[in-house]
């Protein structure tokens, strides 16, 4: 594994995975380890548009047009990626198994085509690591009550996200040395240090 690897933390909404990202970038500063973070949809000002578009509480795209407007915010998050790939530490929140748990597991889209548009967008680039977050439905529940505001992947049925969050372990037990599931119904400073020690693990 690349001492500067990709690392990318999955999880569905309420997992917990943005405050991990978090902890670890504060982790990385601290100790003056050159690193990037970046979010999907999300990253540079053109993909944080079309996070806004996609997010909306007012926009009602069909599974295939949502599937279409991820995949170009992540074309606008790959001249980042390249910039930086071997030569710093990325972090990156929700990558290429989000769009696979979320739109074929999630919605039914077609795996194949998903990965063949994944394929094309990253080439030689590769994920090197994974942390997944599993919640459980009560927490899922209490969590996203205490949001201030929710935006539209906020809203959907408790069926949905447990359709997402299978369709992540089953990914995950494909590549089973390159993923951590964290637990995240334990205690959330508990887990920042499983996460950091294996953080350590990584890029030492």
């Amino acid at each position: 594994m690349s001492k500067k690897p990709i690392i990318v933390f999955e999880g569905i909404e309420g997992s917990g995975k943005s405050h991990h990202i978090t902890a670890v970038s504060k982790y990385l500063s601290k100790k003056k380890i050159s690193h990037i973070k970046i979010r999907e949809p999300g990253g540079n000002s053109n993909s944080e548009k079309i996070r806004r578009l996609i997010l909306n509480n007012k926009s009602d795209f069909n599974k295939n047009t949502d599937l279409l407007l991820y995949l170009a915010a992540r074309s606008e998050n790959i001249n980042i990626i390249k910039k930086s790939y071997k030569k710093k530490i990325i972090l990156i929140d929700r990558f290429t198994d989000s769009t696979i748990a979320y739109q074929h597991f999630g919605m039914g889209v077609d795996f194949n085509l998903i990965k063949t548009l994944n394929n094309f967008l990253l080439q030689k680039i590769k994920v090197d690591f994974t942390f997944l977050n599993l919640v459980n439905k009560k927490n899922l529940h209490s969590r996203l009550k205490k949001r201030k505001s929710l935006n539209r992947y906020d809203k959907f049925d408790m069926s949905f996200y447990n359709k997402v969050q299978k369709g992540f372990v089953k990914l995950s037990n494909l590549k089973k040395r390159k993923y951590q599931l964290v637990n995240s119904n334990l205690d959330i400073r508990k887990n920042e240090e499983l996460v950091l020690r294996r953080i350590d693990q990584l890029i030492k």
